[in-house]
This record gives C-alpha cells, sequence and structure tokens, in this order.
C-alpha cells in the first residue's frame, strides 16, 4: 500500500457528490443591508485585539452583490455541489418574529440558481452569526436561544424546503461552545466553563428543534437531514495518553453524539464535569426532542493533536491548535491534560497534516453510528502567492487534497459510507480570529478588487470531477 497517502487514478462511484463549501459571515458582506441584524461576528470582530488587524466581515468576499458571478464560477468548475450556511440575522434581524422577504429573497435566488446549473444545494443554518439580539439576551447559555433556532428553522424550511436537498441543522457547535464560550477565541467572547456547557445542551437542543421544525415544513420527498460536527482527534505519546483522549473524546465528540445519536449524555463526560455543574439545565423531555433520525452526518476535518496527562512538573504545553487564549476550550480538563507540539509538516494555521488519522476517523465514524458520512469541509491554508496574472501554483494545497481524498478512499475500501466530499473552501474569505491572513480557497480573491481567480488547485479539483478520479 502506498503509504504516503499520495494515489492517483482512484475512481469514486458515480453517485459520490463532488462540491465546496462556504459560510454566509465569511463571504457575505452587505452587512448591513436589506434588513441584515447585528450578528455576534459584526461585534466580536469590533472589540480591540479579537481580531488580526481588526478585519471584520463588513464586506468580505461582497459574495452578496457578486452571487450570479459566483454561481457561474462554480458551475465552470463543475461543481455537483455547493454547501452554503444560511444567515440567520439576515432572515430574522433580531432572532425572532417574521421571516425578512428580502433575506429569504437572496437564498432562493442562491437555491434556483444553483438548481439552474446543474448544483445541488446543501443549506447549513447555523454557521457561527448567531444574531447579535440573542446574545445579549444569554446566547447559547440560555434555553430560549435553542427555541429560537426552530422558529428560525420552520422559516428556512418553508421558504426553501421544496428544492434543497440536504439540510444541516448546525456547524461545528464544538466551536461555538468550546471557543466560543470558553476559550473566548471566537464570538462571543466569553470565558465561562459553566458557560461554556450550558451552551453544550442548548446547541444540542436546537439541532433537535431544528430537525423537527424541518421536519413539519419541508416538502421536498428525498431530502435529507444532518448535522456537522468536527471531531477531535487526539493521539497519545505515553502510557497516561489513553485517559487524555478518554477526556478528550468526551468533552469534544462524544458532548455531540451521545445525545444527537445515542440520545445521553456520557456517564464519564458527567463524571468529568461534576466539579462544574450537575447539569441540571437538561430538563425532562430534552434527550427525547435532541434525539432525532439523521440521514447523513456531516464530517470537517483538518488536523490531529497530540495529548498526554501532565505530571505537574514545568511548563504545561497547550498545543490543542486554536492559539492563545484567556480561557479554556477544555473544561474539566484543561489542568490534567498537556496539549503537545505536533509533528510537520503543517498548513499555515500551523495544523499538522495526517491523512491516515483522516482515514481512521472515518471508518470509526461508521462502525460507530451506522450512518452516511459526508465531508462537509476538508481543506488547506497555504501563503499562497500569485504571478503577475494572479496565477497561484498552489502545489501544496494539491498535494494536501490528493492524500486526503487518497484517505477518503481508503476509508471507503474498508467499508465507510461516504456519500460526498465538500473542498474548503471555494473561495479565500474570512477566517474568523485570523481575519483575511489565512486563504484556503481553491479561487483566489484579490481582496482590493475582489476579483477571482481559480488556482491550479481549482483546476486540479475541475479535473477529479470530470474524471471521478484523483488526477495523476
Amino acid at each position: 500500500m502506498d503509504d504516503d497517502y499520495r494515489g492517483s487514478g482512484l475512481t469514486f462511484p458515480d453517485g459520490f457528490l463532488f462540491g465546496s463549501a462556504t459560510a454566509s459571515y465569511q463571504i457575505e458582506g452587505a452587512a448591513t443591508e436589506d434588513g441584515r441584524g447585528a450578528s455576534i461576528w459584526d461585534t466580536f470582530s469590533r472589540q480591540p485585539g479579537a481580531v488580526l488587524h481588526g478585519h471584520t466581515g463588513d464586506v468580505a468576499c461582497d459574495h452578496y452583490h457578486r452571487l450570479d458571478d459566483d454561481l457561474d464560477l462554480m458551475k465552470s468548475l463543475g461543481l455537483q455541489a455547493y454547501r452554503f450556511s444560511i444567515a440567520w440575522p439576515r432572515i430574522q434581524a433580531d432572532g425572532t418574529g417574521p421571516a425578512n422577504p428580502k433575506g429569504v429573497a437572496f437564498y432562493n435566488r442562491l437555491v434556483d440558481g444553483l438548481l439552474a446549473r446543474g448544483i445541488t444545494p446543501i443549506a447549513t443554518l447555523y454557521h457561527w452569526d448567531l444574531p447579535q439580539a440573542l446574545e445579549d439576551q444569554g446566547g447559547w447559555t440560555a434555553r430560549d436561544t435553542a427555541l429560537r433556532f426552530g422558529d428560525y428553522a420552520h422559516h428556512m424550511g418553508e421558504a426553501l424546503g421544496d428544492r434543497v436537498a440536504v439540510w444541516t441543522t448546525l456547524n461545528e457547535p464544538w466551536c461555538s461552545a468550546y471557543l466560543g464560550y470558553g476559550a473566548g477565541v471566537h464570538a462571543p467572547g466569553v470565558t465561562d466553563r459553566l458557560a461554556t456547557l450550558r451552551a453544550v445542551h442548548h446547541l444540542n437542543l436546537a439541532h433537535g428543534l431544528g430537525i423537527q421544525a424541518l421536519r413539519a415544513s419541508v416538502t421536498k420527498p428525498d431530502v435529507q437531514y444532518s448535522a456537522t460536527l468536527n471531531p477531535q482527534v487526539a493521539r497519545g505519546v505515553d502510557d497516561t495518553s489513553a485517559e487524555a483522549i478518554r477526556r478528550i473524546d468526551a468533552l469534544g465528540n462524544r458532548a455531540f453524539t451521545g445525545p444527537m445519536l445515542r440520545g445521553e449524555y456520557p456517564a464519564d463526560l458527567l463524571a468529568d464535569t461534576a466539579s462544574i455543574t450537575d447539569w441540571s439545565f437538561v430538563e425532562p423531555g430534552d434527550l427525547e426532542q435532541i434525539h432525532q433520525p439523521l440521514d447523513v452526518l456531516g464530517v470537517n476535518y483538518y488536523s490531529t493533536m497530540r495529548v498526554r496527562l501532565w505530571n505537574g512538573v514545568g511548563e504545561r504545553s497547550s498545543a490543542d491548535g486554536h492559539g492563545e487564549s484567556r480561557g479554556t476550550a477544555w473544561p474539566g480538563a484543561a489542568e490534567e491534560i498537556e496539549f503537545l507540539p505536533t509533528d510537520g509538516p503543517h498548513t499555515d494555521m500551523g495544523w499538522n497534516i495526517d491523512p491516515a488519522a483522516f482515514e481512521d476517523l472515518l471508518v470509526e465514524l461508521h462502525e460507530s453510528y451506522g450512518l452516511p458520512l459526508m465531508i462537509t469541509e476538508n481543506g488547506a491554508a497555504f501563503p499562497d502567492v500569485a504571478d503577475e496574472s494572479e496565477r497561484v501554483r498552489d502545489a501544496d494545497r494539491i498535494d494536501y487534497l490528493r492524500q486526503h481524498l487518497t484517505a477518503v478512499h481508503r476509508a471507503m475500501g474498508r467499508g465507510a459510507d461516504i456519500v460526498g466530499y465538500q473542498v474548503w473552501s471555494l473561495m479565500d474569505n474570512y477566517e474568523w480570529a485570523y481575519g483575511y491572513t489565512k486563504r484556503f480557497g481553491i479561487v483566489r480573491v484579490n481582496y482590493e478588487t475582489l476579483e477571482r481567480t481559480p488556482k491550479d488547485s481549482a483546476h486540479w479539483y475541475a479535473q477529479l470531477i470530470r474524471e471521478r478520479a484523483i488526477p495523476a
């Protein structure tokens, strides 16, 4: 077997959906137009020091005004699917009340434009841009936010539910809860361990209520329902690592898969966090509400961690891949676990490249939950340099994609039911707390002119889609 994961000529079945993914706040811009309200990222990005260089998503890639051109670009690359997210504050400025007709009209144009070009629409209801008005009332620490999410999901099911093929409730609720309310490096920038765990539960509840609201309002007969998780993949270094990995798995993974897919919070998670909360915010009936049948599980994967229990000697390493922070993304485990630097190579995010771990993860998810899997995000940031003609010769990104698509192919060979792959990202965009300093796109965006130019990786990916095989 080719151990470097650089396969070529590996073929994918006809039904496998190749596409690309984006998120509303990262590309849309038009932050105050047509009735859109403020989101927590509009607020957070204006806090001094929260985002590199004070960058905001006010303009981003100006996708809102360049929709038709971007749709034509997708078609030119041969994308079979496009995973986008809906900006909740564009639909309900304050997170409540009737749907904003102008906001709905934009997503109607998007979905109709995709279908007219033969591209399957995959819609994500929540990719981190919570209406600020709801955050002012507690955000994801408040139970009411989950109820409001159910109403919002119903509005979108009514508006787009005759055409969208796949509905995803939440994107990476781990980031929303642990980075937003624990580490404080994402919006809303809170550093509170109890708030983190309350947010975990209310995000789970929102998912369950959202699925039920969609099922009540969607009319398309062959629709699929999903959630997208970013499994935390930890690897060990010594004989204490097994316990460290168990704790990471409980907090980072089973805190979501437990209630969503099995209808329970794991006993070890409750024990690990008992010093923070008794979980009394989980009310009777909540787990039944959360545990809704799903058709597909979305998987976002980028990198791994190296962990062990800390021996208490010297300075504890905290290289978990999410940068320096005032708080912790690991409530109940932060003082006991050491995150060691990973072996290279690394992307521009400082994230290690480990396609073997990706293969193993996909097989483990298949064996644990038995759901069809869709890769909803996978890609890499590199310090791309454009030549005089704006061409980007991003051989490092092509190599990354080759390795990870080889991993997907191998996982399928081991029995994993994988139905599609959405590369992150269609275009360079606003990379959250890193602003515009990290480029993930297969299409270059010139942030001065907003001109789009497909990189070499885009042409490579287009060839892969045409031939349904990893190019030589």
